[in-house]
């Protein structure tokens, strides 16, 4: 089979996250069982126009204002008519390939943004975005869809989406669980907070949650890890320097794939407080390494903590509930090896072997 797989980004985007990892293993394994994968995608600094990776071909088109008409315009010079299924996958904003494909069609959906527009741009920008996104998601057609969360799919249900036409695949993760719990923690107790400092991310929330859990676990610790560009950043550094508890707070900025492993091992919970998530990939990749997490009640990270099993999520979206959870988990030993056990062995069943197989019956390849 042919496939054309529109996309915001690549995996070698510098800004690449959690879907772009998520789209790497899904079209790896499509192109090792022979199928033809083509991503047309955005361009970044010093990127290559065309290149292979994990035997897929990416073509780079385009900046992040201009991507959609450039790869419209590339689709009907040099695509048109070659690909036997379209995946347009929705980042944000959509590509409309069902204005100008003929080919079959499916969208794929990781989130909608909707409250985030209101985090990530200013109050009538954000409101512009959320307007549009409300009216776009009509345009975009009784199409099928494949998405990774109950959550994106009952949001996508509101907006005129028929639920017997989304399918969900499982996420996956990269990272191998760990043979068995007996890892060395930290001495002191540690919160992981993990991810680009944005906005949506809400590591201030964090950050409060810390200090007041501070009050009652005196050598409690906290490390964030991520990205530190951008004026939140900013925010973020200038909170830890004000904190009368900066001492037992660390910013480590963007760090390797081999101390995120030794961070999610070594912490005793990640704590993950976005406004939306398609699914709590970094939950997944914690609880893997044996660490469980405590969450905000919203979009995503719903799907990848079950409450009271593999970790908690909080009643009210607040630090001082987030406090009170971080608190009541780190001093019942008991209880905290109870979700660190449970998170762990779901954390097994979550494979991109397991998405893939999703996947193929999602976009209609039957081997049987």
């Amino acid at each position: 089979m042919n496939l054309l797989w529109f996309t915001w980004k690549d995996i070698k985007n510098p800004y690449a996250g959690g879907a772009e990892v998520v789209n790497d293993e899904l079209a790896t394994r499509l192109a090792k069982e022979g199928h033809e994968v083509v991503f047309l995608t955005r361009s970044f600094a010093k990127a290559e126009k065309e290149e292979m990776i994990n035997g897929y071909k990416v073509i780079r088109v385009g900046n992040y204002r201009t991507v959609y008409f450039e790869a419209y315009k590339y689709y009907k010079k040099n695509l048109k008519g070659w690909a036997d299924l379209v995946i347009e996958e929705v980042n944000t904003v959509p590509f409309f390939c069902n204005l100008y494909v003929k080919e079959k069609s499916i969208l794929f959906f990781h989130q909608l943004c909707r409250e985030i527009w209101f985090y990530e741009m200013n109050i009538i920008k954000g409101l512009i975005g959320y307007v549009a996104e409300t009216f776009y998601l009509f345009l975009l057609g009784n199409r099928d869809v494949i998405t990774v969360s109950e959550s994106t799919k009952k949001d996508l249900n509101r907006f005129g989406f028929r639920r017997d036409k989304i399918k969900i695949i499982s996420e996956g993760t990269h990272l191998d669980p760990i043979t068995d719990l007996n890892i060395e923690k930290f001495e002191k107790p540690t919160i992981l907070s993990l991810g680009a400092l944005r906005s949506m991310k809400r590591a201030d929330q964090i950050i409060a949650a810390f200090e007041i859990a501070k009050n009652k676990i005196s050598d409690l610790q906290l490390i964030i890890a991520g990205d530190t560009t951008g004026n939140f950043a900013k925010k973020i550094i200038g909170m830890i320097a004000a904190s009368k508890h900066k001492d037992s707070i660390q910013c480590l900025g963007k760090i390797s794939g081999e101390k995120k492993i030794e961070l999610m091992q070594k912490s005793h919970l990640i704590a993950v407080t976005s406004v939306k998530e398609g699914w709590g990939l970094v939950v997944t990749e914690a609880n893997s390494q044996g660490t469980p997490a405590v969450v905000y009640d919203v979009d995503g990270l719903r799907d990848s903590v079950r409450n009271g099993e593999t970790g908690i999520i909080c009643e009210k979206n607040n630090p001082e509930n987030l406090s009170q959870k971080i608190v009541k988990i780190l001093e019942d030993k008991v209880e905290y090896e109870r979700l660190r056990q449970n998170a762990w062995n779901w954390s097994k069943e979550i494979t991109f072997e397991k998405s893939y197989e999703d996947f193929k019956k999602a976009i209609g390849l039957n081997y049987e």
